[in-house]
């Protein structure tokens, strides 16, 4: 198929700087908690900033409201119209967009993937425009573009909406919660959040754009681009593992489940279900190198709504949901305010268990169990987990998440003791975060 024309090409550009001024003037945009300084510190030099995420998490929106107000122009590569255009036809490109936006700082390309041999490309333009790309697989970042580009890029992995962010959109208020009223409010948005997830087109659309959402990021993200061999195989251990988010997997399980042949073929395809952000795997905690790379993995879907939508109806459990929505907050926290930070779980050998170690740097910082109920055998199973894991890291901050309880209890348990905090999910998720400012 041709690409298309000179004149095509700027009318594409145009009717996308059109719909993109409207998207930025409608009334449910909202302002991104993301460390904004820093992500536009990375332009203050010829270089390119590129913004990794699951489809449909708002990379664009976040990129058009970091570089608002400067002199910059933009193309979506996403776009059916750009279909077939080549390597060969990206400098004709580049003149559409001066000739719309005129001669800009800035240049915004949207999905460039889209197009093979793009690297090259946009390695020349850093030379004299700050760049910023998205894209949804983390391979935007292999092959040509890191080689030409050793030392020249920074990435950031955007997440779909956060709590905050939700809330926002809902036009709730996010702090100063005091009364019985306000508390069983957020309660109740905090059941809608957990129920559709952070996509926001999932507010407006429900779940049906959740399936859609999913469905585009397994065919058009992972099959037509990794183009497996077992095709079905890998779309039903995708749903498998989102029926199966926080629970531990091991490639050999896997491989038998879905009669593969070899362990390597099921980590490729969980690779790849990564490699979209679609999953995030958590390692077991061990001092020991060879334990890390052997022990049984623990699995998270990038998205409580996927989970409630897509997968098993046994998967759906508050339980699991709250603990999926945790890792998830963990993950987020961990991308945009520290650079260092570490994500684990515990578990020894009597099966003891704690579902998050967070570390920074060699020291434990903080271990976390998380519970939707806390039942007195319930209560006693987390605390006393979190107070062995406590008594090998060293570590004092132990916190139980759940869906009411609050306060510091000292805990006497099977010879350690330790004081652990609860406190309701719905609080954690709206906790001040360090440094925030918003494009």
């Amino acid at each position: 198929m041709p690409g298309p024309s000179s004149a095509q090409l700027r009318e594409i550009v145009a009717d996308q700087r059109d719909e993109v001024r409207s998207q930025l003037s409608g009334p449910g945009l909202v302002e991104r908690e993301v460390p904004a300084d820093r992500l536009k510190g990375f332009l203050s030099v010829p270089n390119i900033l590129a913004i990794l995420g699951v489809r449909r998490c708002g990379k664009s929106i976040l990129s058009h409201l970091l570089l608002r107000g400067r002199p910059y122009g933009h193309v979506n590569f996403d776009d059916e119209k750009l279909a077939g255009l080549k390597a060969e036809g990206l400098n004709d490109v580049l003149e559409a967009i001066y000739r719309v936006h005129g001669k800009t700082e800035y240049i915004l390309l949207d999905e460039p993937q889209n197009v093979k041999g793009w690297e090259l490309f946009a390695n020349r333009l850093r030379r004299t425009s700050k760049v910023i790309i998205t894209g949804s697989n983390a391979h935007l970042l292999s092959g040509e573009l890191s080689t030409h580009l050793t030392g020249r890029y920074i990435d950031f992995t955007l997440h779909p909406f956060s709590f905050r962010e939700y809330l926002k959109w809902a036009k709730s208020p996010t702090s100063e919660i005091r009364t019985t009223v306000e508390r069983s409010r957020v309660r109740e948005r905090l059941s809608e959040y957990l129920e559709l997830g952070g996509f926001p087109e999932a507010y407006t659309l429900g779940k049906p754009m959740i399936r859609r959402i999913y469905g585009d990021i397994v065919t058009k993200d992972v099959l037509n681009r990794f183009k497996p061999r077992h095709f079905e195989t890998l779309r039903e251990m995708a749903r498998y593992l989102v029926s199966n988010s926080g629970n531990e997997m091991t490639y050999s399980k896997l491989k038998n489940i879905f009669s593969l042949k070899r362990n390597e073929t099921s980590k490729n395809y969980v690779s790849y279900l990564r490699d979209c952000h679609l999953m995030f795997l958590l390692e077991r905690h061990s001092p020991k190198l060879k334990e890390h790379a052997i022990a049984p993995k623990k699995v998270y879907c990038a998205d409580t709504g996927i989970v409630r939508t897509i997968g098993f109806r046994e998967s759906q459990n508050l339980g699991s949901t709250y603990e999926n929505a945790v890792a998830v907050e963990l993950f987020r926290r961990r991308s945009y305010f520290s650079e260092t930070g570490e994500l684990y779980y515990w578990k020894d050998h009597q099966g003891r268990e704690v579902d998050f170690v967070v570390k920074d740097g060699p020291s434990v910082k903080q271990l976390i169990q998380v519970a939707y109920r806390l039942d007195p055998d319930v209560k006693k199973r987390e605390a006393g987990a979190l107070l062995r894991a406590s008594n090998q890291f060293a570590c004092k901050n132990l916190l139980v998440i759940n869906g009411d309880e609050e306060g510091d209890e000292m805990i006497h348990h099977n010879g350690f003791s330790g004081k652990v905090t609860f406190i309701p999910l719905w609080k954690w998720l709206l906790a001040p975060l360090p440094g925030l400012k918003t494009p």
